[in-house]
């Protein structure tokens, strides 16, 4: 007697699509809600950050320029002021 080996089907599955232009998000989410068998499509928001945390980014990526040097407050304000 011979009996074959059936293979399990999950009974749900994610595939993961990156969007390279995310103006046609809406486009494609709408094409997807129209194939049979998909139940539920959710779109991940990128980690939001903080300010200080964009700040501490720019720094450590160089886009933060030292140009003024003052000895105190009133030194500052005659440079920026001329």
């Amino acid at each position: 007697m011979i009996m074959a080996n059936a293979a399990t089907v999950p009974a749900t599955g994610q595939i993961l699509v990156e969007i390279e232009d995310m103006s046609m998000l809406k486009d494609i989410k709408r094409a997807l809600r129209l194939m049979r068998g998909v139940g539920k499509i959710t779109v991940p928001r990128g980690k939001r950050i903080s300010s200080y945390e964009r700040s501490l980014r720019d720094l450590d990526e160089g886009r933060v320029y030292d140009v003024y040097e003052a000895k105190d407050v009133d030194d500052l304000f005659k440079q920026i002021l001329g």
